[in-house]
C-alpha cells in the first residue's frame, strides 16, 4: 500500500481503466495501425534507460566503432527518433523528467542529486551562484510505476537510481515492487566498481568476476519470467556507461585491436575551456557499451523465448548526453556539438527508441523533436488507461507519431539548467522550436540562435543576423521560466574579490 498522502491516494485513485469492458479485457480497440480490430490487451513495457549515452554510441544511430547488435536489432524493430532529448544534460533531472511527466524546473529538480548547493565553495570563483534545487523526487509526486501498479501492473526497477538520499525515496517507496541496485548513489560503489563486489546496500553480491551490467539483465529476466502471466513493468536503468571507466578485459582486448586495425588516433578539439574528443576510438568506453548492448540482448532474446514479444513495447533512452569534456573524455558526440553538462546537442541529444507491437512500423524514423517527459503520457495512452494531465503536464502523448502520424502539434520544449556542469558548461537555458533553437547564457544575458535543420554542429550563431527570431524566441524562453517558477542563479558577492 502506498504510504503517501491522502491527496496522493486519492490522486491515483483517478488512474483507471477507459471503460469496465477493458477492465475485464473485453474493450475492442484498433491496435494494429493498419485498420484491423481485436480484443485490447494491456501491453508489457520494458524501459531501458542508459547512464551517459551519446546520440551516436550505437550502431543504428550512426556509430561505426561501438559495436550493438542487440540495440541495432531493436532499431530494426522499433521506431528511431532522431530528434529525442532529455530534459536535462545531467542524470537526475532526466529521471525525475522520466518518472513524472514533468519539466524538473517545475520541480526544483534541477541538478544531479549530490551536486553541490549555493554557497558551496566549488563555486567561490564562479561569477554566479546556481541555483538552489531539490535533491530528491518529491513523494508528492504520483510516478509512471505508481500510475501502472494502481491498474494492477506487476513494477520492477534494476540499476541506477540517483532521486533520493535516503532509503524513504527509493524505488520502492516510489511505486516499484521489487528494486535491485536503485539507491542514493550516481555510480558503481566500491570496492568492485562494475565488479563484485559492488558495495550496494539494495544489490547482493554475486559471484566472484560477476559484471554489473550481465547482473542486472539477470536480475530483469528472473522478474519477467515470475510475472510473465500479468502485465508488468520491468525498468532496466544501467549504471553503465557512465565513469569510472571499467570494461570487461576481453571487450577491452577486442576494441583495443579493432582501434589498431583501423589505424584510429585520439583528436581533439576545445570547447570552451575544456578538450573534447572528436574521434571514437576508446577501448575502454567501447567495451562498457558492448557489454550493455550483451545486457539488453539477454533481455530481448527472453521476451522472443517467453512468447512476449508480440506484446511488450520496449523503450530504449539515455539520460544525458555522451561524455566528451572531462572524466576521461570517453566518447565524440560529432557532429553535435559538446556533450554531458552542455546545452549545445551534444548534452541533451539521444538516441531513442520505441517498439509498440502491432501498431509502429519496425524500423520506422522519426523526426519531431520529443523529450523525456512524454514517456508518462505515452506509456498510459498504450495501456489504455485515463490521461493524468495534472501529474505529467509538460508531457504529450507521442501516440500519433507512434501510429504514423507527422507532428505532435507542439510549439517548443524547453531546458533549464542554473548550474555549472562538472564537464564545463554554463548555467542557462533553452528553447526549440521548429528547426530553430535558442541558447540563453545565464552568465552574461548572452543568447546564441541556430537552425538546427542545416547546423545540426551549433557552429553559425544566427543571434545578430536575425534579431527578430532570436528576441521572439527569447521572450518564449522567458515566459515558460515564469510559468514554471524556475529557480534562477543569483550573483556571488564573492567573486573577483
Amino acid at each position: 500500500m502506498l504510504r503517501h498522502s491522502g491527496t496522493r491516494r486519492g490522486f491515483l485513485k483517478t488512474v483507471g481503466f477507459l471503460s469496465a469492458g477493458l477492465a475485464t479485457g473485453n474493450l475492442t480497440a484498433c491496435v494494429s495501425g493498419v485498420g484491423s480490430r481485436k480484443p485490447f490487451t494491456r501491453p508489457n513495457f520494458v524501459f531501458i534507460l542508459v547512464d551517459d549515452l551519446g546520440w551516436r554510441d550505437v550502431g543504428c544511430f550512426g556509430s561505426s566503432f561501438y559495436e550493438t547488435p542487440n540495440i541495432d536489432r531493436l532499431g530494426r524493430e522499433a521506431m528511431r527518433f532522431t530528434n529525442a532529448y532529455a530534459a536535462s544534460p545531467v542524470c537526475s533531472p532526466t529521471r525525475a523528467s522520466i518518472m513524472t511527466g514533468k519539466y524538473p524546473a517545475r520541480m526544483d529538480t534541477t541538478d544531479f542529486f549530490d551536486a553541490p548547493q549555493p554557497g558551496h565553495g566549488k563555486n567561490k570563483n564562479k561569477p554566479l551562484q546556481p541555483a538552489a534545487y531539490i535533491n530528491r523526487l518529491p513523494l508528492e509526486e504520483v510516478t509512471i510505476a505508481e500510475a501502472l501498479r494502481q491498474a494492477d501492473y506487476s513494477t520492477f526497477f534494476a540499476g541506477k537510481w540517483h532521486l533520493g538520499p535516503s532509503e524513504e525515496y527509493w524505488p520502492k517507496r516510489q511505486g516499484f515492487d521489487v528494486n535491485k541496485g536503485g539507491w542514493s548513489k550516481g555510480t558503481p560503489g566500491r570496492p568492485g566498481r562494475y565488479f563484485v563486489p559492488y558495495g550496494n546496500p539494495r544489490l547482493e553480491d554475486g559471484p566472484e568476476g560477476e559484471h554489473l551490467p550481465d547482473r542486472l539483465a539477470n536480475e530483469t529476466v528472473k522478474f519477467i519470467k515470475a510475472n510473465k502471466e500479468k502485465p508488468f513493468l520491468a525498468y532496466l536503468s544501467f549504471y553503465s556507461v557512465h565513469v569510472p571507466l571499467q570494461s570487461r578485459a576481453d571487450l577491452e582486448q577486442k576494441y583495443t585491436e579493432k582501434k589498431n586495425k583501423l589505424g584510429l588516433k585520439a583528436k581533439w578539439g576545445k570547447e570552451g575551456q575544456r578538450k573534447v574528443r572528436l574521434v571514437q576510438e576508446h577501448a575502454v568506453y567501447a567495451g562498457m557499451v558492448d557489454a550493455m548492448d550483451k545486457a539488453c540482448g539477454k533481455v530481448l532474446d527472453a521476451l522472443r523465448e517467453l512468447a512476449l514479444d508480440d506484446n511488450t513495447v520496449v523503450i530504449f533512452m539515455s539520460d544525458n548526453g555522451g561524455l566528451s569534456t572531462s572524466e576521461g573524455h570517453p566518447t565524440s558526440n560529432l557532429p553535435l556539438r559538446a556533450g554531458k553538462g552542455w546545452l549545445y546537442e551534444g548534452g541533451i541529444r539521444e538516441p531513442m527508441m520505441i517498439k509498440w507491437p502491432g501498431v509502429t512500423k519496425g524500423g520506422s524514423v522519426c523526426s519531431e523533436p520529443v523529450i523525456s517527459t512524454d514517456f508518462y503520457p505515452t506509456m498510459l495512452e498504450m495501456a489504455g488507461l485515463e490521461q493524468m494531465p495534472q501529474q505529467h503536464i509538460d508531457g504529450v502523448s507521442l501516440g500519433p507519431l507512434l501510429r504514423g502520424g507527422k507532428s505532435l502539434g507542439r510549439k517548443a520544449i524547453y531546458w533549464h539548467y542554473p548550474h555549472y556542469g562538472n564537464q564545463g558548461g554554463f548555467p542557462g537555458g533553452a528553447v526549440r522550436t521548429g528547426n530553430y533553437k535558442l541558447i540563453a547564457n545565464y552568465t552574461d544575458d548572452s543568447i546564441e540562435l541556430y537552425n538546427l535543420k542545416d547546423d545540426i554542429g551549433e557552429k553559425n550563431d544566427l543571434s545578430e543576423k536575425m534579431p527578430k527570431k532570436a528576441g521572439k524566441l527569447k521572450a518564449m524562453l522567458e515566459k515558460w521560466r515564469k510559468d514554471v517558477d524556475a529557480k534562477m542563479p543569483t550573483s556571488n558577492q564573492l567573486f573577483g574579490s
